[in-house]
C-alpha cells in the first residue's frame, strides 16, 4: 500500500493528480508559491499583457527545489539512510542540497570542474559533499551514476524522472490558481523538466492554452529532436545560458515535450542579455541568463496579440556576480546606452578640455577618460584619448557621432 505521506507516480508519465500531490505534499516552508504578476512594462513594450512568474524568487533562486523536494519525498527510509547523489552544474545541485539538508539525508553532488565557483560553495552551504568532475553536466551524470551504482545512492536526475517532473509541475497549478485567463505560456527548456511538467498540469486542465518552450540557439536539443522525431544529441556551443546549454533531452522529457508542447523557438545571447537588463533596471529583479529565455523571445518577437494574456516563466535567479557587472555593461552598450570611443588629438595644452566641453553640451555623461600617448596606434605629436560615455538612448548615442563627424574628429567606437 503506497503510503499517504510519500511521493509517488503510478505510470511513467506523470498524471495531473500526481502534480496535485506533489503540491499537496510540499513542505510550504521549503518550497514557497512563487508570484505572478503583470509587468506594465513589458506589456508596453509587447503590445498585450505579459504577466511574469517569479521563480526567481523560489528557495535556493530557483525553480529546481520543486522537483528535487518531490523526488527525496519518494524515498524509503533505507534509500534515506544510504545517502543520494546528482549530477549539475548548478541549479538542481543547490535545490538537492537544500532539500536534503531539510530532511538530514547525507547528499553527494557532482558538478563540472569549470563550474561557477558561486554556485559550488552555494551548494556546499547547504550541507552537500561536493565532488568535481569531468568538463560538462554529461561527464558530471557519468560519474554521478557510477557512484551511485558502487555506493548504492538513489540518484535524483535533474529532469528526466516522473516524480521530478510531478514537482515542476506545480507551477502549471500555481500559474491556473492566480490567472483565470491564459492564452499562452513561454517557458525555458533545457532537459525539458520544467517544460513538461507544466504542460501536463495545464494540458489536463486548460487544453487550449499554448505552451512554447524557448531553447537557446546555441542548444535546441529539444527542438531538433522533436523535429526529427527521435532524441538528438548535438554539438552545442557557448552560451550564456548555462541552465538550458543540454547537448540532449531526456527519453521521458522528449515524450511529454513531443505530445504537448505547441511549439518550441530559440534566442541568443544578445537578446537575452538585453532582457536580464531590463529587469533589473524595470522590474528591479535579477534573472539568470537561462531564466530570462522566455522573456526575451517575447519581447524580440513583439507582434499585435489582440490583448492576449502571457506569461512568461522566470526560472531562476542564480548568476555570478563578475558575470552580472557584464551583463549590466553589455546590456548598456547593446542600447546604446553606454559608448566608448577613441579619439586622436593633438598633444597640445586644451585640446582634451575643448572635445570634453563640446561632448557635455550634448548632455552626454562622460563615466571615465584614459589619456594614451606612448602606444603604437598613436602618432608622434598625437595623443589618443579613451572616452566611456554614458547617454540616454540609442537615438542619443547617434546624435553624437554625428557631432563627432561634423567636427571632423578622429574617432572610432570601441567594443
Amino acid at each position: 500500500m503506497n503510503d499517504p505521506s510519500k511521493m509517488y507516480v503510478k505510470n511513467k508519465i506523470p498524471s495531473v493528480e500526481d502534480i496535485f500531490r506533489a503540491q499537496k505534499l510540499m513542505d510550504k516552508a521549503a518550497v514557497r508559491k512563487t508570484p505572478l504578476s503583470k509587468s506594465n512594462t513589458f506589456s508596453t513594450i509587447a503590445r498585450t499583457n505579459i504577466f511574469l512568474k517569479f521563480e526567481s524568487f523560489q528557495r535556493t533562486g530557483s525553480f529546481k527545489v520543486r522537483g528535487a523536494y518531490a523526488k527525496i519525498n519518494s524515498l524509503t527510509d533505507e534509500q534515506y539512510k544510504s545517502g543520494i547523489i546528482a549530477a549539475s552544474a548548478g541549479n538542481h545541485a543547490q535545490g538537492v542540497a537544500y532539500a536534503a539538508q531539510r530532511r538530514n539525508i547525507k547528499c553527494n553532488i557532482v558538478m563540472p570542474k569549470n563550474a561557477s565557483p558561486a554556485k559550488v560553495a552555494a551548494t556546499r552551504s547547504y550541507g552537500a559533499n561536493v565532488i568535481l568532475s569531468g568538463d560538462t553536466y554529461d561527464e558530471s551524470w557519468k560519474t554521478a551514476d557510477s557512484l551511485s551504482r558502487e555506493y548504492g545512492y538513489s540518484i535524483i536526475h535533474a529532469f528526466d524522472d516522473p516524480i521530478v517532473i510531478s514537482g515542476q509541475g506545480t507551477i502549471g497549478l500555481e500559474l491556473m490558481e492566480d490567472l483565470k485567463d491564459i492564452d499562452k505560456i513561454y517557458l525555458p527548456v533545457g532537459g525539458g523538466g520544467l517544460a513538461s511538467g507544466v504542460s501536463l498540469a495545464i494540458k489536463a486542465r486548460r487544453p487550449n492554452v499554448k505552451i512554447i518552450g524557448v531553447e537557446s540557439k546555441q542548444f535546441p536539443a529539444m527542438k531538433k529532436s522533436i523535429d526529427h522525431g527521435s532524441l538528438c544529441d548535438i554539438k552545442g556551443g557557448f552560451s550564456i545560458a548555462d541552465g538550458i546549454s543540454v547537448k540532449s533531452p531526456g527519453e521521458l522529457t522528449f515524450e511529454i515535450c513531443s505530445k504537448y508542447l505547441d511549439d518550441i523557438v530559440t534566442i541568443d545571447d544578445v537578446a537575452i542579455v538585453e532582457t536580464m537588463f531590463m529587469l533589473m533596471e524595470r522590474e528591479k529583479v535579477v534573472v539568470e541568463p537561462a531564466g530570462a529565455a522566455s522573456l526575451a523571445y517575447i519581447l524580440s518577437n513583439s507582434k499585435v496579440r489582440n490583448n492576449q494574456n502571457i506569461i512568461s516563466i522566470l526560472s531562476g535567479g542564480n548568476i555570478d556576480m563578475y558575470l552580472l557587472g557584464q551583463i549590466v555593461s553589455k546590456g548598456l552598450m547593446q542600447m546604446g546606452r553606454l559608448v566608448k570611443i577613441f579619439i586622436q588629438l593633438p598633444d597640445k595644452p586644451g585640446a582634451l578640455k575643448n572635445v570634453v566641453d563640446k561632448i557635455a553640451e550634448l548632455s552626454v555623461n562622460i563615466v571615465q577618460v584614459e589619456h594614451d600617448r606612448l602606444s603604437s596606434n598613436v602618432a608622434a605629436g598625437s595623443a589618443g584619448v579613451y572616452l566611456s560615455l554614458e547617454l540616454e538612448n540609442e537615438k542619443h548615442s547617434r546624435k553624437l557621432l554625428d557631432f563627432l563627424k561634423q567636427e571632423k574628429m578622429v574617432f572610432k567606437i570601441v567594443p
